[in-house]
């Protein structure tokens, strides 16, 4: 599994991902531009000593990231506040690519029409969105315990 970060704005969320991709072995996508320069000391900060522990791929557009990911089996799941579905209704794979979009302005039209998902968190209404590191770790966890449980589960039959 992969988290992809789709033009982040700040960096104390690219270093906060980063450290959750760190602890969960995640691959991570950056895909670029940023609003900041990507050895930031804030996100560097945030992220801590974890940074070196992420296999961290860098793209210099939404089409350099598209043709990296050209052949490949896994899908893309967005997460969104404009998602069709929550992300707890979702079966995740090992293969899969969660993509969160700038905390600014999340992501354009393009970007969200090429997900194989859109997903939601339900919140309470009136209220925009989550924080997006905060948004990456809850789904990730998600997607984590389910592919876990998957896992129990294929060495219980075998």
């Amino acid at each position: 599994m992969r988290l992809a970060l789709y033009q982040p704005d700040i960096p104390q969320n690219t270093g906060a991902m980063l450290r959750l991709a760190a602890c969960f072995g995640l691959g991570v996508d950056v895909i670029l531009p940023a609003g900041f320069i990507l050895d930031d000391r804030r996100m560097r900060r945030s992220g801590m000593d974890y940074i070196d522990q992420v296999a961290l791929a860098r793209h210099s557009s939404w089409a350099a990231y598209l043709e990296s990911r050209d052949g490949g089996t896994g899908r893309l799941v967005l997460l969104t506040t404009k998602g069709d579905r929550a992300y707890t209704d979702f079966a995740y794979g090992a293969e899969d690519s969660l993509l969160v979009g700038r905390e600014s302005s999340g992501v354009p039209p393009e970007v969200a029409a090429a997900a194989d998902a859109r997903l939601v968190i339900p919140m309470r209404p009136g209220l925009r969105s989550l924080n997006v590191a905060m948004a990456a770790a809850i789904v990730t966890a998600e997607a984590i315990r389910q592919l876990n449980e998957s896992e129990k589960i294929a060495r219980r039959a075998s």
